[in-house]
């Protein structure tokens, strides 16, 4: 199979879907590997470690669309990308449709099949190409955060850790699962005062049994979430659905309750925001104020430690990619029904119920997907 990659051209985003290791690994299974020249370079691979490992570089993204047979991203086909497409084609990468009816649309006028990572599912019920992007941005929300308390930059001017004599910043964390945890865990290391919300007494329970001491948890009632909201300094909304929309946690109306100058790091923005008033951000303009309160919604926030984030994706990537290159994406789904819970759209028919329920589209299910 011909697979192909280009270089990712949505704002700020530096990484790139096909690390020299896949791409070696491809030739090793048989496959031609067709790079955009300069694709890698953000994440710090040069052409000619591609080259190295036996890839072929084009001159422009239209020489690797028109002949690669599957396209291997990170970000969402931006729309130039997008009327590139054909059907027949196998496009891998993160897609967040359900609020993007734009981007939805144009995938299905072009009779693409798209495979989303943040839907492919393993054994235990997780998320195993969406994990290792929420471990990176769960690890980067508290600090960002800190970076937006700052006076400088419109924040309430408070430390996150304090000093002897001075409490430590009030952090809040909406959602326990891996977004949430690892912010929990970076912003206890860092000295704030950090307490975590969810609806999973299981997962409270398990936060408590193996994070004791570290950071407190509460049950995410509408009004234990009011209440802790209120009183932070930092609130970080780590809230996931997969492949849904995010429900919307906090309201405009509750901003008037929080400090002036408080910062909200809003990680769930890829699937809508889970606070009323977010808006996707860049890291060029990362930062927006309603209300007195700093909101940072940037959408692609692992792009800022671009060589991690492409170093564990690709690690997470690589044996599905070898999977639809070696079988082709219909035996691949038919024998990984994990894989197949990726399948998002194909020959124009939408294929993730969620996807369908947010943005009111008929759903042809993934099996009968494989029949046509």
């Amino acid at each position: 199979m011909k697979i192909g990659c280009p270089k990712e051209i949505k704002a700020q985003e530096f990484r790139v879907g096909l690390t020299p290791h896949a791409a070696r690994e491809a030739l090793a299974h048989g496959h031609e590997v067709i790079v955009e020249r300069g694709a890698g370079v953000g994440a710090g691979f040069t052409d000619e470690d591609y080259v190295e490992a036996g890839a072929r570089l084009a001159d422009t993204a239209e020489a690797v669309f028109d002949e690669a047979e599957m396209i291997v991203k990170v970000k969402e086909p931006q729309a130039v990308e997008r009327k590139r497409l054909r059907d027949g084609q196998i496009l891998f990468t993160y897609l967040h449709l359900a609020p993007d009816p734009e981007q939805t649309r144009d995938l299905l006028d072009s009779g693409v099949t798209a495979i989303a990572y943040e839907t492919v599912t393993d054994a235990s019920g997780g998320l195993p190409l969406l994990a290792p992007m929420s471990e990176v941005a769960g690890r980067l929300a508290p600090q960002v955060g800190a970076w937006t308390l700052q006076k400088a930059n419109g924040g309430r001017g408070v430390l996150l850790g304090g000093v002897p004599g001075v409490s430590p910043a009030r952090v809040v964390v909406i959602g326990g699962g891996v977004v949430g945890t690892h912010a929990a865990r970076v912003a206890a290391g860092m000295g704030a005062d950090v307490t975590v919300l969810d609806r999973s007494l299981p997962r409270l329970r398990y936060l408590d049994d193996v994070f004791s001491g570290q950071f407190k948890t509460r049950y995410a009632s509408a009004g234990n979430t009011a209440e802790l909201v209120a009183e932070a300094d930092m609130v970080i909304g780590a809230v996931l659905i997969p492949g849904a929309a995010a429900p919307k946690l906090v309201t405009r109306a509750q901003l008037a309750d929080m400090k002036p100058g408080a910062a909200i790091v809003d990680v769930a923005i890829d699937q809508g925001g889970c606070f009323e008033t977010s808006r996707a951000t860049t890291h060029q303009d990362p930062i927006y104020e309603v209300d007195g309160i700093l909101h940072y919604c940037v959408a692609n926030m692992p792009g800022a430690v671009a060589r991690t984030s492409t170093l564990a994706l690709g690690n997470a990537t690589m044996p599905f990619m070898l999977s639809l290159a070696d079988k082709g994406w219909k035996q691949a789904c038919e024998d990984d029904p994990h894989l197949l819970n990726g399948l998002n759209t194909h020959a124009g028919k939408l294929t993730y119920h969620a996807v369908g329920k947010a943005l009111g589209i008929d759903v042809l299910s993934p099996r009968l997907a494989l029949k046509l």
